[in-house]
């Protein structure tokens, strides 16, 4: 059975599993007790295999670069792409909620009954985006140069000085003479060759891990009363992600010359595993271990634009911000002029930049969000019961635009090539 396959039964299973134990007085404890932990050593497998997945693919991609001039090229193009899909990510949230209105179904009782139940988590999450925004305007550039290599690779957060370190080190290897390069070039790729074994291990307990992630998911869940009444504002933000994973397919097909076909079964696995821990780092070894052996992308590229990708394009979580800000302001009653919604476009592209690649750090830039609009923060309880189902899904759309930047990369500096 394909891998995609064996993690669709195992999620799928996890789920009814979780339904299962809802039914029992005792179903939660014993999720929490012996099933949860299963989902969470899966997870830490992910992470652990992060920051050595990165820093061997990336130093290993530059390094047998020819020239800085590709570096350049290849970089140019990466970023431009990633600014033009997070506009138009948060562009689409912004006209279909305007289109739907999901904020007016919500009755009054239900919002002050929400704002009361969560009071206490949104206060926390707007104390850590209020330590965000005292940080100062560049203060995330300061974040990128790390002052110890070391103590970045602990912390999968900073995993942009992971980059930047990556980055310069393989540039460093281009400059020596190839005598002494030599041993560093094949040192990093037995390093990469060895990760990716790795990945094929942990691969072999997806399945295990997702059931266990899923099921511990439906066992904490919020009462699904608050899931009925916040549905249209749950769909809203799902058709946006569905119709920016259309659009990331259209330009694969289009400018990558792949096959829609080709292009989601070699990224379901992916997807998949996304979908079932919500974090991009978590996934990100997944990603480039798809991109290698089923999308076939080139090793230079996929290296350098998977992990950048995974820190700085959060298409899912810019349309995610844009649907929740505009939606609480219309339980609000509050009417949104055209600059105050082009201001929210913006600070959601701003603040998706450097995000960290966690689960519910979207949420946290949110609050950003919504004190740039004049939007009441209280509103973020209105929200928080559905964020990690949203996540979820947001973050399929996450990888989903990286894995497809990858490939439309490769193509765009093919064709470059073949023109010089």
């Amino acid at each position: 059975m394909k891998l995609h396959w064996k993690i669709l039964l195992g999620l799928s299973f996890g789920v009814l599993f979780g339904i299962l134990m809802t039914f029992f007085s005792w179903g939660n404890h014993f999720v929490a007790d012996f099933i949860k932990p299963f989902g969470t050593i899966f997870i830490n497998l992910l992470k652990l295999m992060a920051v050595p997945i990165i820093l061997a693919s990336l130093v290993n991609g530059i390094a047998n670069l020819s020239d800085l001039n590709e570096l350049k090229s290849l970089g140019i193009r990466t970023i431009l792409l990633f600014v033009v899909t997070t506009v138009f990510a948060v562009s689409v949230g912004v006209l279909l909620v305007n289109t739907i209105q999901p904020g007016n179904t919500i009755s009054p009782e239900l919002k002050e009954s929400l704002i009361d139940i969560y009071a206490d988590e949104t206060s926390s999450k707007q104390e850590v985006a209020s330590q965000q925004v005292d940080r100062g305007p560049l203060q995330f550039l300061v974040d990128i140069f790390p002052e110890n290599i070391f103590d970045a690779t602990t912390d999968n957060r900073r995993m942009l000085q992971v980059i930047f370190f990556a980055i310069m080190f393989g540039i460093g290897i281009i400059f020596i003479p190839e005598k002494k390069a030599r041993p560093m070039r094949e040192f990093f790729s037995s390093f990469n060759d060895i990760g990716m074994k790795l990945i094929d291990f942990i691969m072999i307990v997806a399945p295990y891990g997702v059931f266990a992630l899923m099921a511990t998911i439906v066992t904490e869940a919020p009462s699904l009363e608050f899931f009925g009444a916040l549905g249209l504002y749950a769909l809203t933000t799902v058709l946006g992600l569905i119709i920016l994973i259309g659009t990331d397919t259209l330009w694969v097909t289009l400018f990558g010359k792949k096959s829609p076909w080709f292009f989601l079964r070699g990224i379901a696995p992916a997807q998949l595993v996304a979908f079932s821990t919500s974090s991009s780092a978590a996934t990100l070894p997944i990603t480039i271990k798809q991109a290698k052996n089923k999308l076939k992308v080139q090793d230079h590229i996929r290296s350098f634009v998977l992990p950048i990708g995974a820190t700085v394009n959060m298409d899912g979580t810019c349309l995610y911000q844009g649907v929740s800000a505009i939606f609480i302001a219309q339980v609000f009653g509050i009417d949104l002029s055209l600059s105050a919604q082009l201001g929210i476009i913006l600070t959601s592209t701003l603040a998706s930049i450097g995000t960290a690649p966690v689960p519910s750090a979207g949420f946290i830039t949110l609050v950003i969000v919504l004190a740039q609009a004049g939007i009441p923060e209280a509103g973020l309880a209105l929200v928080i019961a559905l964020d990690r189902p949203l996540n979820m899904c947001r973050t399929v759309k996450n990888i989903t635009g990286d894995a497809a930047v990858s490939l439309v990369v490769e193509n765009s500096l093919k064709k470059s090539k073949f023109k010089s």
